[in-house]
């Protein structure tokens, strides 16, 4: 399993937005599939209306998805911790 954020448009509501999510999946198309899956059965959204813009690979020890945290727990314990963003440390 990899960790990926993914980055796209959906409707939320009346609007369209930006999301980005960061998942852990076995592929990026299986990536694909659980943003459909999870903002659909969230919002009520066709997977026809959900845009997606890229899907990128990432260190696990980057994303603050909780999800993502707990599944790497120990590949980030024995990398010394979680990297901070930039926002993060000011």
């Amino acid at each position: 399993m990899k960790a990926f954020r993914v980055d796209g448009q959906a409707p939320f509501g009346r609007r369209r937005q930006k999301f980005s999510v960061d998942v852990v999946a076995s592929s990026k198309s299986d990536a694909e599939h659980r943003i459909y899956s999870m903002i659909g059965s969230r919002h009520k959204a066709t997977r026809r209306s959900i845009d997606i813009k890229s899907v990128d690979e990432i260190d696990p020890r980057t994303s603050s998805e909780p999800a993502v945290l707990h599944h790497f727990r120990d590949e980030i314990e024995a990398a010394g911790g979680p990297i901070a963003s930039v926002a993060e440390e000011e």
